[in-house]
């Protein structure tokens, strides 16, 4: 399982997902749960590789991903992340290896914050292309 983790300079989660340029990227293939935590690697999108532009029509840096944890994305980056057969999960969790933790745990994880940017980005899925 790979599990992709939305950031702000890859030290905090973020919110607007289909926007965002760092990320983090565990590979928990061969994890068991008496390991530490592998290192992730970090995933440095260029302009036209951010998720809300990105066109699919050649290899991405974050495919093969199975969970995308962030703290806010609208309707059309959660449609386009299940066409990439990611799930999407939202939380108010500002700590990647926090989040990651309460993931393999099993816990649930802090509903996101309200985040007027999430409103606007709902709006603006309404004529999205995904």
């Amino acid at each position: 399982m790979k599990i992709a983790i939305a950031t702000k300079d890859f030290t905090a989660v973020s919110g607007h997902a289909g926007q965002t340029r760092q990320w983090l990227v565990y590979d928990l293939s061969n994890h068991r749960s008496n390991q530490l935590l592998p290192a992730p690697v970090r995933v440095d999108l260029e302009k036209e590789q951010v998720l809300h532009v990105f066109d699919d029509s050649g290899p991405h840096p974050l495919d093969g991903i199975d969970i995308v944890v962030c703290a806010s994305a609208g309707d059309g980056f959660i449609r386009h992340m299940k066409k990439r057969r990611a799930e999407v999960l939202l939380t108010g969790e500002t700590d990647p290896a926090v989040a990651i933790t309460r993931i393999l745990a099993g816990e649930a994880l802090p509903d996101p914050r309200f985040d007027i940017t999430t409103s606007l980005c709902k709006l603006r899925d309404l004529f999205s292309r995904h």
